[in-house]
């Protein structure tokens, strides 16, 4: 005689730690890919940065100014 609830835990519980397993790792790769870009990032200048903010538009003429002027004194 089989018990019903054992096929459960057997076989389903099985597919639920190999989803959880593969959520963990997708987790990690991108929190690693995450992690390689901000370092890329911390290699500009300050300059650097405020200048691409100014292109983005993220800021106005003044504003940018008034940023590089603190930045080279």
């Amino acid at each position: 005689m089989s018990d019903g609830g054992s096929m459960f835990f057997g076989g389903g519980f099985m597919w639920i730690l190999w989803i959880l397993l593969i959520v963990i790792v997708v987790y990690a790769v991108k929190a690693g890919l995450g992690g390689a870009q901000n370092n890329e990032q911390s290699n500009e200048s300050p300059l650097e940065i405020l200048k691409k903010r100014y292109a983005r538009g993220e800021i106005d003429e003044q504003e940018y100014e008034r940023r590089r002027n603190e930045l080279e004194h």
